[in-house]
């Protein structure tokens, strides 16, 4: 599964560094290293949307730091399995 992270301006003001450890940790704790893939991208487009930009496959999430457990259970972990 690639997963892909926007980093941009916009996004890193919304906390993309945030999201971005904490999926790191999350995939580390679930042992999913091998089977998840995470990148970064310089902008996703629709910067004016709440969250961070989170490309899971080829589907776009918006993901805010508070929501980011929530967010990997449904859309990551519940694929995985």
């Amino acid at each position: 599964m690639k997963i892909t992270i926007c980093i941009g301006s916009s996004c890193h003001l919304k906390g993309s560094k945030r999201v971005v450890n904490r999926l790191q940790e999350l995939i580390a704790e679930n042992d999913l290293s091998e089977k998840a893939e995470l990148n970064g991208a310089f902008c996703m487009k629709k910067c004016g949307e709440d969250g961070v930009r989170v490309m899971v496959d080829e589907k776009i999430y918006s993901v805010l730091p508070e929501n980011v457990d929530e967010f990997f259970d449904n859309e990551i972990l519940s694929k995985m399995n």
